[in-house]
């Protein structure tokens, strides 16, 4: 006698069902509303379907399991949000508004944040090389990047696909330094008004945004030192945004160098604003200084010193950042002195010329011969090995020239 045939158990997670093709479809519970929700294809068997619902199930007890709905939000819509959530300086908000509008919304705005795949920022990235410059697409780049490992924490993707190695890294240019000499001539040509500030940037390696803002009571001549509190970068908008400093570091005490000392007397006694709270900088008719106003004055004192062309008034700071590395500083306090938080971009400014390898190796030779001349003196007789080895003409044994 047969055995009568056994039911197959009651499926407790999803549903599969035949379609009028012959194929089976997959539902399965969403943990966000309970849901069913259909596979994203068919399957030729009822087994495949059932393999596909015992995949899902484990990737949503494991906790692994993604919203395939979830990343079905516009790029350009994610990244706005994005740049205004993150409590950024105006300048930096600015500038990732900037180069979102420019090289990243024209692409990417109109795809799902799912959408965007590594092939496609690859290709992005590709076109972008060929349309502007390195440092702008690396820096656009970074953006990208960031706002999608911020999507891959919201649970909108598995993984990131800003995958290209390097290229969120800047390799730009080096900046030019001046000497001395020009700068004292830019600060000449520039006019008294303006003097100090030129001076300030290269021996106090100060940013404009933080000369921009110098007090009174910033400045005390008896010590010769100044204290930079505060900053006051310009938008490109035109808006003057008053605040701390860059970094933690940039709020810091700066000793001036006593040549400056007669320099900063002379200015705040005849053109900064009276009162302890009196700014440092302003204009002719005691207006806060402006940008594009200095930047027009600067350019034509830049011209006539001889600096390069292209020469801004920021890499006065590079000067004088480069200045103080080739007193022999440590790191640390070239750091503090010039505001910086990293070892990085201290590394920055520390510009390596053909003069600074000759007189490096200058002092190399100088030390060296020195320990020789004193090993030679201390020998008691002895015989001394020569640190510094005798030039051996074409005459000498062929073994003593190996």
């Amino acid at each position: 006698m047969a055995r009568p045939r056994q039911k197959a158990p009651r499926r407790t997670f999803g549903a599969i069902r035949q379609l009028p093709s012959g194929r089976y479809q997959a539902r399965y519970p969403s943990t966000a509303d309970d849901t069913l929700r259909p596979a994203p294809e068919t399957f030729e068997t009822r087994r495949d379907a059932e393999a596909f619902l015992i995949q899902i199930q484990a990737e949503q007890m494991r906790g692994d399991w993604l919203d395939p709905t979830a990343g079905e939000v516009l790029f350009a819509d994610y990244a706005t949000r994005w740049i205004a959530e993150r409590g950024l300086a105006p300048t930096t908000a600015e500038l990732y508004r900037r180069l979102f509008r420019l090289h990243l919304e024209p692409t990417f705005g109109e795809m799902n944040v799912n959408m965007i795949s590594p092939a496609r920022v690859r290709a992005w990235r590709a076109e972008r090389l060929s349309a502007t410059g390195a440092t702008t697409v690396a820096k656009s780049y970074r953006l990208l990047k960031a706002v999608m490992e911020t999507a891959v924490e919201d649970d909108m993707l598995r993984k990131n696909p800003c995958r290209i190695r390097g290229a969120g890294r800047e390799d730009a240019d080096e900046r030019p330094v001046a000497t001395v000499d020009q700068v004292f001539a830019a600060a000449e040509v520039i006019g008294l008004r303006w003097r100090l500030m030129v001076l300030l940037g290269a021996f106090a390696s100060m940013r404009p945004e933080e000369l921009a803002e110098l007090r009174r009571r910033d400045v005390d001549l008896d010590s010769s030192a100044l204290w930079v509190r505060r900053a006051a970068p310009e938008l490109n908008t035109g808006r003057r945004v008053v605040g701390a400093p860059k970094s933690r570091a940039g709020r810091r005490e700066i000793v001036l160098p006593s040549f400056l000392h007669e320099d900063v007397r002379r200015h705040l006694e005849w053109f900064a604003q009276p009162g302890p709270d009196g700014l440092v900088f302003v204009g002719k008719r005691g207006a806060v200084l402006r940008g594009t106003t200095f930047g027009r004055k600067w350019r034509r004192a830049r011209d006539k010193a001889g600096l390069p062309e292209g020469f801004r008034f920021y890499d006065l700071r590079h000067t004088g950042n480069t200045l103080a590395a080739d007193t022999g500083a440590k790191l640390k306090d070239l750091m503090v002195r010039a505001g910086q938080s990293s070892e990085r971009a201290q590394l920055i400014y520390q510009h390596s010329t053909k003069e600074h390898q000759r007189r490096l190796a200058a002092n190399i030779d100088l030390d060296v011969r020195r320990q020789q001349s004193a090993a030679a003196t201390g020998s008691g007789g002895a015989t001394v090995h020569p640190l510094v080895p005798r030039p051996l003409g074409p005459s000498a044994p062929r073994a003593a020239r190996r």
